[in-house]
């Protein structure tokens, strides 16, 4: 992992607005996508599985997986510990689906998810992390971000919402930051979702022309079609600086949504110690799709 008192880059932000070469035969206001398009989705970004995981085959995990959920719901509640799970990832990556599997048969007095809206005109004078720190859990509860002080170095730097001293000094900062609620006493868990980019464009123009989804796309959505490259580096520099021994990223392939949630969930489990834990369920995460390193944190 890097050390994180390097200093990151200087020019953190000098490729934005670097256009993404996009596909010849790909026209998101075309109610008909390209079938070559569609065909390379599912193993875009080579994602191993040539199929998705059958309903019935993810059904029969779920269950038991989200009744281990709530033994380590009744472990934290116990043990007065404080746990946090930030989800991060591409755009269309299946961050919220992930959360409310993880949270559906939960106590939702304990246990709740954050998905903070732009900063308010007092939040931008405030110190960077602390509209976060707000919402960090009491002892006993479970807290899940849908997206999370990593927005400064993702979306923001990006769609120049920042400069570059910004994002330099939040890459800098972001282990401190996470060294002391670690240190505090949380246990903090960092899942990146990655999608290929067909697999991305197949879903970008899925919730273009489907109704009960368009509420999904927004404009800021609309313009990082063209930004993948951009978000790519921003992900690598990211990772560079912010992967450390307390505080680790874990990736999580998921261009097959199901197997995503699956293994979202199998990697906090598989983490932490409760009583009653059913090892058999349980298991380990999927070695294929699920993992740190350069093997994850570099592909394309």
């Amino acid at each position: 992992y890097c050390d994180h008192r390097e200093t990151p880059v200087k020019n953190a932000s000098s490729s934005k607005n670097r256009k993404t070469a996009m596909p010849a035969d790909f026209d998101i206001d075309n109610p008909a996508l390209s079938q070559k398009i569609s065909e390379k989705a599912l193993t875009s970004g080579g994602y191993p599985y040539s199929e998705k995981l059958k309903a019935k085959a993810y059904k029969k995990e779920l269950l038991p997986l989200q009744l281990e959920l709530l033994k380590l719901q009744e472990h934290v509640q116990a043990s007065d510990e404080r746990l946090v799970v930030i989800f991060e990832g591409r755009d269309t990556s299946g961050k919220g689906s992930c959360i409310r599997r993880f949270l559906a048969r939960l106590n939702p007095r304990h246990a709740r998810s954050v998905a903070l809206a732009k900063p308010t005109e007092a939040e931008r004078g405030e110190w960077y992390f602390q509209r976060y720190v707000n919402h960090l859990p009491t002892e006993g509860d479970i807290l899940l971000f849908d997206r999370s002080w990593y927005n400064r170095a993702g979306v923001e730097r990006v769609m120049d919402f920042c400069n570059e001293e910004q994002v330099s000094a939040f890459l800098r900062d972001a282990p401190e930051f996470e060294a002391l609620l670690v240190r505090d006493g949380i246990r903090l868990f960092k899942i990146f979702l990655t999608v290929g980019r067909e697999m991305q464009l197949l879903r970008f123009h899925e919730r273009r022309h489907n109704p009960f989804k368009r509420w999904k796309i927004t404009d800021i959505d609309l313009a990082a079609i063209g930004k993948w490259d951009d978000y790519t580096e921003a992900q690598h520099d990211m990772f560079r600086f912010t992967h450390t021994a307390i505080s680790p990223w874990t990736v999580v392939r998921a261009n097959d949504q199901r197997r995503a949630r699956l293994e979202s969930i199998r990697l906090v489990l598989s983490e932490m110690v409760y009583a009653g834990k059913d090892e058999s369920v349980v298991g380990k995460p999927d070695p294929l799709i699920v993992g740190s390193g350069p093997d994850f944190f570099y592909e394309d």
